[in-house]
């Protein structure tokens, strides 16, 4: 079946994109519960395992049934483009907990037993006090398992963002909206949703716009939101994430051995390293070297014209130029 979008006039003039760390926080508690979330991850999930095993994440767990509602308290959209996880939490702890207790109630109905559960039974009791509660868990997920490695998940969201934007700026929506999930379709003024839920449903946006927001967590699903008063919202995985958790052996580790000859083993290694943009920090972390000795090769490869650079917020991102491409993917490409 399938969820339609319809956009006026001014809801095409209100799509922006974001990025939000508690989203990939409480996505992240919803992988560690979904083997099938979880082969993109393994690296990640052998480095956490010992910090994961400390936590209880059983009351969130509880709220994130397979197929049904989450409560919408617990991620809403982002505040901003680039809003820190202290003020989304910060956020979150603010929730009404009339709100909170009828999301709550809805959330549990969707697994069989947990409103009657000793758990679901607590949160529903105390709604303030379960607020509270969850969000010193989320907050515990985001130092323990997440935090630490907010550094390349942020650079590859970056990365999604700079090249959805090209595209929106350079093919309209129609470009964008056909690149972002398989199961998106949009057919003017419709964004289409197919669902794998037995209902189809049409919502009017009626001026409130669109939130798009890429996630490292959320593979392979297509996530919406657009319950009031929040702004409506899709969460799609981001591209590259089949490169999440590898990481270069060395300098030139990944190099065509021609190209090495030609440019240096680091700078080929540099180079063969954006196979989707990615900032100077970013690229040092990966391949284990200093930022200014990656910022160094960055800029001769720029002046060569095998990378542009875009400046994103704070960070410059670079990307391989149709001539870096040809050289970085060697002969017969």
């Amino acid at each position: 079946m399938a969820y339609h979008l319809d956009f006026a006039d001014t809801d095409l003039t209100r799509i922006r994109f974001a990025l939000s760390p508690l989203w990939e926080t409480q996505e992240a508690v919803r992988t560690l519960k979904r083997p099938a979330r979880q082969g993109r991850h393994l690296p990640w999930l052998r480095a956490i395992r010992s910090a994961y095993e400390q936590l209880d994440l059983h009351p969130l767990w509880l709220l994130m049934p397979d197929r049904g509602y989450t409560p919408t308290f617990l991620c809403p959209p982002p505040l901003g483009p680039d809003t820190p996880f202290s003020d989304e939490i910060a956020a979150l702890r603010a929730s009404d907990p009339r709100t909170a207790h009828t999301q709550l109630a809805l959330a549990l109905t969707c697994t069989p037993g947990a409103t009657d559960s000793p758990t679901g039974r607590a949160l529903l009791a105390q709604p303030a006090a379960a607020v509270r509660d969850l969000a010193d868990l989320l907050e515990a997920v985001w130092h323990r398992l997440v935090e630490p490695y907010w550094p390349r998940l942020r650079a590859l969201l970056e990365a999604d963002l700079l090249f959805h934007t090209r595209r929106l700026a350079q093919g309209g929506l129609e470009a964008l909206f056909s690149e972002l999930h398989p199961r998106l379709a949009w057919t003017p003024p419709t964004l289409t949703l197919t669902t794998r839920a037995g209902w189809e449903e049409r919502r009017p946006l009626d001026g409130q716009g669109l939130v798009l927001m890429p996630s490292l967590f959320c593979w392979p699903d297509l996530v919406s939101g657009v319950e009031a008063p929040w702004q409506p919202t899709l969460a799609y995985p981001a591209r590259g994430i089949g490169g999440l958790w590898t990481s270069e052996t060395g300098p030139g580790s990944g190099a065509p051995a021609a190209l090495a000859r030609l440019l240096g083993r680091t700078r080929a290694s540099v180079l063969c390293a954006l196979a989707e943009p990615a900032s100077t920090s970013a690229l040092a972390l990966r391949l284990g070297l200093a930022p200014s000795s990656v910022s160094e090769h960055l800029s001769a490869l720029r002046d060569a014209g095998l990378l542009v650079s875009h400046r994103y917020g704070h960070q410059v991102l670079y990307e391989r130029t149709p001539l870096g491409i040809a050289l970085a993917s060697g002969p017969g490409s």
